[in-house]
């Protein structure tokens, strides 16, 4: 396996237009901010270096290239893999298609033969991740593994973009499918995150919109515990996730993607489940750092598991 990078910045353009893997590429991840990924020519470009590679991509709110942290730019990561083979597919988001809808239908769109692991690439504001996982893994051999990602918009909150070999937009999902008898993936997700303040009951709520805790407007409570953080909402909440702690025990972190003040609610990225305990979290760029490092750890004790 062999992995190039490269960065775009508006001062700088390209570091480099050369691309060793060239022809060679069968996959490039191409990340950055909406507004540079709008203007539409850099999947183009991406082409010219690698021709012969799906292209696929989206939104984000921050890119990471080697040890470097940026923003409004561009992250290129080029693969070629020696034992595997890759498939791309994207499907738009019907008007009537729930998100549990939409995962099965993609999980379906892929052949079943050879299929070792699927990564996915989300619209992250009109999609409820822990449903789209849902109808990914109901509809998927056991032995496939799924990994992926909701789109980010910075500090916007207003429109996400998702593409593959076309234009981005907004209502796109991405699937590539990874193909291959010798292929062996790890994975590991750890936040960083440190849960504070009292649990709190959610006492009304539908699949993933949040409208009361305790029989209280859940929006209220929040802007309580957020203090001088609130006047930034909705961007303040990516600093504020909520630890929902399910029936079985496990600990998930809930992102807020929008609040509507009207009705007093919060969409999350994944369900909030009426009878389900949540608290407010908090972290610090050390303690992320430590999070990443640890998921890193585990992708690797999974390869060392899988050999």
């Amino acid at each position: 396996m062999r992995i190039e990078q490269k960065t775009w910045t508006k001062v700088s353009g390209w570091e480099s237009t050369h691309a060793s893997l060239g022809e060679s590429a069968q996959l490039v991840l191409l990340f950055g901010t909406t507004s540079i990924l709008s203007q539409g020519q850099f999947w183009q470009e991406m082409h010219e270096f690698y021709p012969n590679a799906y292209i696929c991509g989206c939104s984000t709110a921050g890119e990471i290239c080697d040890t470097r942290i940026s923003d409004n730019s561009l992250v290129c990561t080029a693969i070629k893999f020696d034992h595997a083979e890759v498939r791309g597919l994207q499907i738009k988001l019907g008007a009537e298609e729930n998100s549990f809808q939409a995962g099965k239908r993609l999980a379906q769109s892929f052949p079943r033969e050879g299929l070792a692991h699927l990564m996915v690439i989300s619209n992250g504001l009109l999609v409820n991740g822990s449903e789209l996982v849902a109808g990914l893994t109901q509809h998927l051999p056991e032995h496939v593994t799924v990994t992926g990602g909701l789109a980010a918009d910075g500090e916007c909150f207003h429109e996400t973009l998702v593409f593959l070999d076309s234009p981005p937009a907004s209502d796109t999902i991405v699937g590539l499918g990874f193909y291959g008898d010798r292929l062996r993936v790890g994975y590991g997700s750890q936040g960083g995150w440190i849960p504070f303040g009292p649990e709190r009951l959610i006492t009304r709520s539908q699949a993933n919109v949040l409208f009361e805790m305790d029989g209280k407007s859940a929006l209220d409570l929040y802007k309580q515990y957020l203090g001088k953080h609130a006047n930034g909402l909705p961007a303040t909440a990516m600093l504020f996730p909520l630890s929902i702690s399910t029936s079985d025990g496990i600990g998930l972190v809930r992102t807020v993607l929008a609040i509507d003040e009207d009705q007093q609610s919060m969409t999350f990225a994944g369900d909030m489940p009426e009878g389900s305990y949540v608290r407010l979290m908090s972290t610090n760029f050390e303690r992320l750092i430590d999070g990443a490092t640890g998921a890193a750890e585990m992708s690797k004790q999974l390869l060392y598991c899988a050999s």
